[in-house]
């Protein structure tokens, strides 16, 4: 049987931290036009944006969990033993195909506050 084991999760910790600190980055812009979408409005929206000041940070760590996680996948070499699930072929390629999706679904929330500006107008 196969077994998970912590070299085998890391891509997908990295990416899903990488999602997380990227929602955070963008969740001073996104959120308060969701919630306008939604029909869900009042003056306590612009408290959203209190957490602008640490977006570089939230982006920081969004590009460098990404990093680790492109650094698993294509840089070092995978060590599996017979039978794991990382000796699959389809395995890897299939980690790869969710890192990219992800990875520009990423880019997309870090950079929503440069073309949000269009559903503004």
């Amino acid at each position: 049987m196969a077994s998970s084991t912590p070299e085998n999760r890391t891509p997908l910790v990295s990416v899903i931290s990488a999602s997380l600190a990227a929602i955070g980055a963008s969740l001073c812009c996104i959120g308060p036009l969701v919630l306008l979408a939604l029909g869900i409005g009042g003056s306590w929206i612009s408290n959203l944006t209190a957490l602008e000041p640490y977006r570089p940070i939230f982006i920081g760590i969004t590009l460098l969990f990404l990093f680790l996680a492109f650094r698993k996948l294509y840089l070092v070499p995978r060590q599996c033993q017979a039978g794991d699930t990382c000796a699959i072929p389809s395995t890897l390629r299939n980690q790869r195909i969710i890192f990219w999706i992800v990875s520009v679904l990423l880019i997309a929330l870090i950079s929503f506050p440069y073309y949000g500006l269009m559903f503004f107008e």
